[in-house]
């Protein structure tokens, strides 16, 4: 294992210091697979609550590279944003599931079982404040022709879709939460990706559907997990998993900042005791969709009375 390249740390110091970031440390590891890696710790200057996020890089990935550091820095600056959210982990699902993304164990590796697929491992958690101990444990796969679209397989240039592609999957209903269990498969097609458009598409929504995204986010990550500290609302990665844009997503805020459920501030916006006031509202949605998760039997065969 070598250890990163002087040239690659002060692109990767400069990258991270255009972002707002830090590097915290920068040390050797180990992918899934056993091979080399390089684990890279960053964090804003102010150390908010000991937030911070991890990188982890094939070890001989070299990023500074024309069509590979632009894309780099836009990430780490994406990620200087939701560093500031109260739980940078979460997110939710248009169906209203709070989740904590953790244990991914980038970057891809392929696959050992003969397909011709890349794999990343992870693991999805509920995160609706309580103590369910309810999680997704993930194998997200990618082709090996779907690869040849993104810059690189390495964590970077594909988490975003990743985790677009497990929130889809969860809308879908074609994960269920568990307290243990296999991993669960989420593959990454190209019907994600629009070759014309050059873009992904997970979801097409309306108005009403991303405005109930938005109370859905501010009220779960802010209101019950962020002590109503404030969120990010315009973030990229909700903009592509809504099909919709940053500036789309500020507006409709602004709009129910009017209405008196949204306290803006910027592009951060947190929940207004009137938005508090509706929990149950947010918690049947929550016990719906993941009811829609859970595999359906039949209760007339269970109980015999079907014709055979």
């Amino acid at each position: 294992m070598t250890e990163l390249k002087s040239s690659l740390v002060t692109a990767l110091d400069e990258a991270a210091a255009k972002a707002g970031l830090t590097v915290v440390s920068v040390a050797q590891s180990s992918g899934s697979d056993g091979r080399p890696t390089t684990a890279i710790q960053l964090a804003l200057p102010s150390g908010d609550a000991g937030r911070s996020l991890k990188l982890e890089l094939s070890d001989t990935f070299e990023f500074d590279k024309p069509h590979l550091l632009p894309e780099l820095a836009s990430h780490l600056a994406e990620e200087a944003r939701r560093l500031r959210n109260p739980r940078p982990e979460c997110c939710v699902t248009l169906g209203g599931i709070p989740l904590a993304f953790g244990a991914f164990e980038w970057p891809f590796h392929r696959s050992t079982s003969g397909a011709d697929t890349y794999i990343v491992h992870g693991e999805v958690q509920l995160a609706d404040g309580g103590m369910r101990g309810l999680h997704v444990k993930i194998a997200a796969s990618v082709t090996v022709t779907f690869a040849e679209i993104i810059p690189a397989m390495e964590q970077p240039y594909s988490e975003s879709f990743v985790y677009n592609a497990i929130r889809k999957t969860i809308d879908m209903g074609q994960l269920e939460f568990l307290k243990s269990g296999n991993r669960q498969p989420v593959p990454v097609t190209t019907r994600y990706y629009s070759r014309w458009q050059k873009k992904f598409i997970f979801t097409e929504t309306d108005d009403k559907a991303r405005l109930a995204y938005l109370l859905s986010k501010v009220y779960w990550l802010s209101g019950v997990l962020g002590a109503n500290q404030p969120v990010w609302i315009a973030d990229p990665r909700d903009a592509q998993y809504l099909n919709t844009t940053e500036a789309d997503l500020l507006r409709m805020a602004g709009s129910e900042a009017g209405q008196g459920l949204l306290a803006l501030d910027g592009e951060f916006a947190a929940p207004t005791p009137a938005l508090m006031a509706r929990a149950d509202e947010f918690r049947a949605t929550l016990e719906a969709s993941l009811n829609f998760t859970k595999p359906q039997f039949n209760e007339s065969m269970r109980a015999g009375k079907a014709n055979m």
